[in-house]
């Protein structure tokens, strides 16, 4: 007997309409009405929003760069910045280019700067986490040949219409199926006792997603050389 055959393919995706249906029937229930529909892609765009408080979704890992203008201290981050990851002065470009290391600061001791104005290359920045990121550098650069390359987290882009995919691998699929279920039941009456449930599965889906989602690079420990006092007392 001949073995069987695949489909030879690897598309298998969900569009919003049809991960709305999944997590309605996963709830207990299925999608009957166009508020049904709406309620659950509202809750969808919170969803996102609860993820990236998570941590590092890799997919969301985003580089941007600021050109950098002569006494001008501080800039507008990217409008969908959720969290900073790391930032460099960049003087010059292409095989000429020098990137140097800046050391991320507190407003603390940013305040306690005693000539805010001094310029010179800049190495130190103090974020501004308000509604728009900003980035306060010290000393202010001195003139227009410097660029700030920095990368962040950025926000999951919104549900938007039916027929979008979301925006994220397909390996978090069964996590975002799971974690709409759950999020749908909590706002059913009638499907209350299935929450517990469905609150476990999602939250295993999600760490087994985010377990794989991850950076696989070599890890090296170097003893400390010396001997080193840890008196306590």
């Amino acid at each position: 007997m001949a073995a069987p055959t695949t489909s030879g393919t690897v598309a298998f995706k969900l569009d919003i309409l049809q991960l709305c249906e999944e997590a309605w029937e996963r709830a207990g229930r299925e999608m009957r009405t166009g508020y049904d529909l709406r309620t659950a892609r509202r809750s969808l765009n919170i969803m996102f929003l609860e993820w990236s408080n998570r941590g590092i979704n890799l997919w969301t890992v985003t580089e941007a760069t600021v050109s950098l203008t002569d006494g001008t201290k501080t800039y507008a981050l990217a409008d969908d910045m959720v969290s900073f990851l790391e930032g460099t002065v960049r003087q010059g470009s292409g095989t000429s280019q020098t990137d140097y290391s800046l050391t991320l600061i507190s407003a603390s001791t940013y305040a306690q700067r005693t000539n805010k104005n001094t310029e010179a290359r800049p190495t130190e920045m103090y974020l501004d986490r308000q509604n728009r990121h900003t980035v306060t550098f010290w000393p202010v650069p001195p003139d227009d040949t410097f660029t700030f390359v920095y990368w962040y987290l950025r926000r999951i882009e919104d549900a938007g219409t039916n027929t979008n995919n979301p925006d994220m691998p397909e390996r978090f699929i069964p996590a975002l199926a799971s974690g709409l279920a759950y999020y749908i039941a909590m706002k059913q009456p009638e499907l209350e006792k299935r929450v517990p449930t469905l609150k476990a599965i999602y939250e295993e889906q999600f760490e087994l997603a985010a377990s794989e989602d991850r950076t696989k690079t070599p890890l090296v420990f170097v003893p400390l050389a010396g001997y080193v006092d840890m008196d306590f007392s």
